[in-house]
């Protein structure tokens, strides 16, 4: 019976053991969780906002700017909001290889919308990471033809037109405010900021051993030792500006006519709750993961990633579904007054 118990013993032990080689396989390899510690967490997101010290977190501007994320009329027709293409419900994207704007407009580049989860992380915004920040990126959408056509001087006008929001941005910025298009971008980025999602990755991380399983650890071994770290690194495994078709040409490289920056150098999508993000890549060809998975171990890798092997890399990717912060979708936004530019659907 003793030596039974000392087998027992032994095994717990070199079970242990395993898991904190995982995670330190995992942390060597550039990995990084999520803190959850809330302290920690508002100085990763200030260090990771260039615009934080001019425009600091404060419950007032969270709450405006998710008024104004879900704000419909700050789009040229008036029907089409930051969530239409965003939708935290589907994982802060809209579930469709393009995106569909103004005049049902499909993204004449066929680019798929990438997730603002997690986003304020990414070292670049876009798939050619022309914006450093939340706040230019918000600008992009809100003023291309394709996507929400309004220009800067409508945006202005509407917001300023409403009592109820001139109301709430004295209350977040101070009596002296003047509502400008910038302003109603950065706020959107404020709000941006607190879309972060933990799971329980970041437990393991954080030294919970028992956060992931026997599977999960797996298919997170598998995904370092691949070399998918090589890109897929730090707090939300992309965001960076990398290479792509680095050693074969990716299969569905002619839908669209996307090819990268000027200098071919794509942002590398995040993975956190990639498993909610369908369809994959910048075109959005690509609907099942575990096929995501192989056809970037052929693009990125230039190996062969197996079927058994995709599929504990996926168990693992899932791991990565986090928890989204309560957000209550508002209730009633401001009042249109007289004085309010009507929506401009340019009916045909």
């Amino acid at each position: 019976m003793k030596k039974l118990v000392l087998l027992g013993s032994v095994l717990a032990a070199s079970v242990l053991c395993a898991q904190d080689e995982v995670a330190k396989l995992a942390l060597d390899n550039g990995l990084a969780a999520i803190p959850s510690d809330a302290a920690k967490l508002e100085e990763m997101v200030k260090a990771a906002t260039p615009d934080y010290d001019k425009y600091a977190t404060t419950p007032e501007r969270v709450e405006l700017g998710k008024y104004l994320y879900f704000e419909p009329r700050i789009s040229k027709s008036g029907i089409i909001s930051c969530n239409t293409c965003h939708n935290l419900a589907l994982g802060g994207t809209d579930g469709v290889p393009a995106s569909t704007g103004h005049l049902w407009t499909p993204n004449p580049h066929h680019l798929n919308a990438p997730t603002t989860l997690n986003s304020v992380f990414n070292s670049k915004q876009f798939w050619d990471g022309r914006a450093a920040h939340l706040a230019d990126q918000a600008q992009g959408p809100i003023q291309a033809d394709p996507e929400m056509a309004a220009s800067p001087e409508l945006v202005e006008q509407r917001v300023n037109s409403m009592p109820g929001y001139v109301e709430m941005f004295k209350k977040a910025y101070g009596d002296d405010v003047k509502i400008t298009f910038d302003l109603v971008a950065s706020t959107i980025g404020v709000f941006e900021r607190t879309l972060v999602t933990p799971s329980k990755f970041d437990k393991f991380l954080e030294g919970d051993d028992n956060a992931l399983n026997a599977d999960e650890k797996a298919g997170l071994k598998l995904f370092v030792e691949k070399g998918c770290t090589a890109c897929h690194n730090g707090v939300v495994l992309g965001g960076t500006m990398q290479a792509f078709n680095v050693a074969k040409q990716y299969k569905f490289m002619d839908t669209g006519d996307f090819k990268g920056d000027e200098n071919g150098m794509v942002k590398t999508p995040p993975l956190r709750n990639v498993e909610l993000t369908a369809p994959y890549f910048h075109n959005g060809a690509i609907w099942d993961l575990d096929e995501a998975v192989k056809e970037m171990g052929s693009v990125q890798l230039g190996i062969e990633i197996s079927d058994a092997e995709a599929a504990s890399i996926v168990t693992f990717l899932k791991s990565l579904t986090g928890d989204l912060p309560a957000i209550t979708y508002p209730a009633k936004f401001p009042a249109s007054t007289k004085d309010t530019p009507k929506p401009a659907l340019d009916y045909k």
